[in-house]
Formats: C-alpha cells, sequence, structure tokens
C-alpha cells in the first residue's frame, strides 16, 4: 500500500481535486438553469399560475430532446460549441459546458417532479388570499418541496459524478481519466480499482448526507 501511494498519491489527488472541481462548479452552473426551469415547466403547465402552452411545450421538447441524448454522444456533438464558449475542449474547463448541458435538462426535470408534489390545496389558499406568484415560488413550492429537492439534487450529483468519470474519455480530467488513461490503456489494474472504489466511496458518502438532509428537512 505504501509502495502504491507513493507511485500514484500524487496522481490520485489530483485526479479526485479535478473530480470534485468538475462536479462542484458543473453542478452549481446546473442548479441556476435547472431550478428556475424546474419552477417555469410547473407554472406554465394548464391550470397552473402562468399557464402557457407553448411556453411549456417548447421547454418539455428541448428538455426530453437532451435527456434523449446519452452523455457520451453530447460530450462529442457539443465540442466545436464548448470550444466556442470556453476556448478549449479538453481539462476541466474544456468538460464544464457539457455536463451543464447535460445536467440542467435533468435537474429541471427532478425539480418539476418535486413541485409537483406540493399539495394543490395549499397552493390555491395562498392564491385566494392575494399573494404574489413570486412570493408563492419561494415561501410555497420551494419550501414544501425542500425535502424532495434535496433528494432530486443528490440524484443529480451522482449522475454528475458518473458523467465526469465519463468525461476522462476526451482528457477532462478526473478519477475517470486517470482510470482510462492508466487503469486501462496502460494495464495498470490497482489504478483501476482504487479508482472504482474511491468513486463508489464518494457516492455512498453523498447519497446517504443527501438522505440524512432530506429527513431532516422533511421534519421541520
Amino acid at each position: 500500500m505504501e509502495e502504491f501511494l507513493e507511485l500514484w498519491g500524487s496522481d490520485l489527488w489530483e485526479a479526485t481535486i479535478q473530480t470534485f472541481q468538475m462536479v462542484g462548479i458543473s453542478l452549481g452552473f446546473s442548479v441556476l438553469i435547472g431550478l428556475p426551469l424546474g419552477v417555469l415547466l410547473v407554472l406554465t403547465r394548464p391550470d397552473k399560475a402562468l399557464s402557457n402552452k407553448y411556453v411549456f411545450a417548447i421547454l418539455n421538447t428541448i428538455i426530453n430532446i437532451i435527456r434523449s441524448v446519452p452523455f457520451i454522444i453530447l460530450l462529442f456533438f457539443i465540442l466545436p460549441f464548448t470550444k466556442t464558449i470556453v476556448g478549449t475542449s479538453i481539462g476541466v474547463k474544456g468538460v464544464i459546458v457539457p455536463l451543464v448541458v447535460y445536467t440542467a435538462p435533468y435537474i429541471a426535470r427532478l425539480m418539476e417532479t418535486a413541485l409537483l408534489e406540493v399539495d394543490r390545496g395549499v397552493m390555491e389558499a395562498y392564491e385566494a388570499m392575494g399573494i404574489k406568484t413570486r412570493h408563492i415560488i419561494w415561501h410555497v413550492l420551494v419550501r414544501e418541496s425542500r425535502s424532495s429537492i434535496v433528494l432530486g439534487l443528490t440524484i443529480a450529483t451522482i449522475g454528475l459524478i458518473g458523467a465526469s468519470a465519463m468525461a476522462g474519455l476526451v482528457g477532462g480530467g478526473g478519477l475517470g481519466d486517470l482510470a482510462y488513461r492508466f487503469g486501462h490503456l496502460r494495464y495498470e489494474v490497482d489504478v483501476m480499482y482504487v479508482t472504482v472504489i474511491m468513486l463508489i466511496i464518494l457516492v455512498q458518502g453523498l447519497q446517504s448526507a443527501g438522505n440524512r438532509l432530506a429527513a431532516r428537512l422533511k421534519k421541520d
């Protein structure tokens, strides 16, 4: 073990930091895009406060199209767009754009599902009191569904970790890149096993933390 850490320790540390960077930055942008989209999907549905069948149909179609494309295909498909936006298509910086494009619609759909769980009667009571829609969104929709939102974000983050690992195929860095370049291409099976174990530990820890936070918010 000491010999392995001496040989690969610095590479594993750097790859882990890169994974956290990719996931953290991509998740932040995805939430900023996905949460408002989820709210808009709910409010523009028939019989909702901002009902608009055209806006809903357009958003729904775009989200479904993006979600239909596997990440590895999306990754290569938007390489020119990625290079235009950030100036490169490799490294941590180069995979942020495809990760956001892949994750934001997924979060939007998860948020839509969570928000639709809010009791319609509660919504109608606030609307009858003349409270503005923007206040209802924050104080009713988001607050009442925050436990489900946390669980949804946990699922999205875990999916994002898996996508960031696949980004190693285009030199995106992170644990996936390390496992691919050394574990697969150079047949360093020890590196492959360790990266898989690290990813399992990361996902298990994240899922446990998300479950506990969601349970706590539900009690409140």
